[in-house]
């Protein structure tokens, strides 16, 4: 039965080690303040150490227990061998320092509570705590990497929404302003070319003109815009206004964009209202302009003098716009081309939407009749309207669609933009520096975060091997612990249970 006994392990949870040792009265409940000065003799003794490598990695450890004190008394005993007296005992202080070291661990068996409450600490607080600290930086270099991967991303999608707005524009993105300048140059010829594509608009302003006189007796003349446009293509304002060809085209000089100007931090008067006894007012070329500034003494206020007499009555005439030049001669809004003009070319444009809805409308109800309703409703109507097929006014409309687009499409409404207001070339300029602005923010970030998924890195790196040192120390300290346990117990086997590091 003995023998049996002799053989069942005895098991022990780690965490529970330091409970059990003092519930069998292995260890003093007070053991601490036996340890308190146990360390303090121990820092003395360490600074007094022979030249011994083994000896220096032992005291470079972080926590010095009892198992490593037993190991410096032997190395010691190596080193000090010379110090022996007659009577086989060391005359040297740093056996006597080391021997009562050992002497105080093993009062009350102070050392098992140390190293059990080592062990416990260990494996339920700072092991846990440099894989939480390894996986910590695992997962703060992926969600680096996926940062740095959104990032570089966005930033290249901001990229190809700047080149994708340039390609709108028409430019290459090299230099915004300048290049949507130089397409504003380009303009009148663009527009020339539209205006002289207005000449094949006759047959379907003929066909639109006999519709609505037909089917509504319309009396006004339909799209005179169009009208005049197939017949004098891009011609003045002035012409389609006047209906005369002008002697002499004064065209307004195209406002460059203007350098952003520095701020004055003062305006200097002069010596403006510094003279008191000064009583008129003169410009610097000598003009007096015969202005009073002095109070009058009859009525107490001021009083501005005219000169001699009553001042001149002013002929103040109104007059129509344009009329403010020599005849004939365009200027202003007046000399720019039809489709130049805001005011002509919004009209230009909507006698073309206008033309567009007829056609289809037409070309929708020309798919719905029928031989014998078509003929007997158009029996009286004009040849244009008859001879027009199905397919013949598909393309027209075709042609009054691509004329339109032409007009219309984004990069001309842009262009018209810069024209009416240079301005607007600052606006698009500055909304697309700050996409590349936003785009160069972000690639910024993307470094910065593979230089914070390095140093994780590094930090893994670092982490790493001290938790093999610790897994390495804790299994050691685990032997001598069960190994000392053991010998108290008849050599019984013992485990120390949930040691994990």
């Amino acid at each position: 039965m003995e023998q049996n006994i002799q053989n069942v392990p005895i098991d022990i949870q780690t965490s529970k080690l330091l409970e059990w040792l003092t519930d069998r009265r292995h260890c003093h409940l007070k053991w601490q303040n036996a340890v308190q000065g146990i360390r303090e003799k121990i820092n003395v003794a360490m600074q007094d150490m022979p030249e011994n490598e083994e000896i220096k990695q032992l005291i470079s450890g972080s926590y010095i227990h009892y198992f490593h004190c037993l190991r410096i008394v032997e190395l010691l005993k190596g080193t000090e061998e010379s110090t022996k007296n007659i009577f086989g005992k060391y005359s040297s202080q740093r056996m006597k320092d080391w021997n009562e070291i050992m002497n105080l661990y093993q009062a009350d068996n102070v050392y098992l509570a140390e190293l059990g409450s080592l062990l416990s600490r260990t494996v339920s607080y700072e092991g846990p705590a440099l894989r939480k600290q390894v996986a910590k930086a695992k997962q703060l270099q992926q969600e680096m990497r996926r940062r740095e991967a959104e990032c570089q991303s966005s930033a290249a999608k901001l990229r190809e929404h700047y080149y994708a707005a340039c390609k709108q524009y028409g430019i290459k993105g090299d230099n915004v302003p300048r290049e949507l300048q130089g397409l504003v140059k380009d303009l009148p010829d663009v527009l020339d070319k539209v205006g002289a594509d207005a000449a094949k608009l006759e047959e379907k302003i003929q066909l639109y003109t006999a519709f609505t006189n037909f089917v509504c007796e319309w009396s006004e003349p339909a799209l005179p815009m169009l009208t005049f446009a197939q017949k004098r293509g891009n011609a003045t304002f002035y012409e389609w206004r006047t209906g005369k060809e002008p002697t002499a085209v004064d065209r307004p000089s195209m406002e460059e964009t203007p350098e952003e100007a520095p701020v004055e931090e003062a305006i200097d008067w002069g010596d403006f209202g510094t003279q008191e006894s000064s009583s008129e007012i003169t410009v610097e070329d000598g003009i007096d302009w015969g202005i009073s500034v002095e109070p009058s003494s009859e009525d107490g206020g001021g009083t501005i003098d005219w000169g001699d007499g009553e001042p001149p009555p002013v002929d103040i005439q109104v007059v129509p716009a344009g009329t403010d030049c020599a005849e004939g001669v365009a200027r202003g809004d007046d000399a720019l081309n039809l489709l130049e003009n805001a005011q002509s070319r919004g009209q230009f444009i909507d006698e073309l939407m206008e033309l567009e809805t007829f056609l289809s409308q037409r070309l929708a109800e020309m798919g719905q009749e029928s031989d014998v309703v078509g003929m007997s409703q158009f029996q009286s109507a004009p040849r244009i309207i008859q001879v027009q097929s199905g397919e013949r006014v598909h393309e027209m409309l075709s042609e009054v669609q691509d004329l339109l687009g032409r007009l219309t499409s984004l990069r001309m409404q842009h262009l018209f933009m810069i024209l009416a207001s240079p301005r607007y070339v600052e606006r698009v300029t500055e909304v697309l520096r700050q996409k590349m602005k936003q785009a160069d923010i972000l690639e910024t970030k993307a470094v910065s975060m593979v230089e914070k998924r390095r140093e994780a890195l590094e930090e893994q790196s670092r982490l790493e091997p001290q938790i093999d040192l610790l897994a390495k120390s804790t299994q050691e300290l685990k032997k001598w612990i069960e190994g000392d346990i053991s010998k108290r117990y008849n050599n019984r086997p013992v485990n120390l249970m949930g040691v994990i590091v």
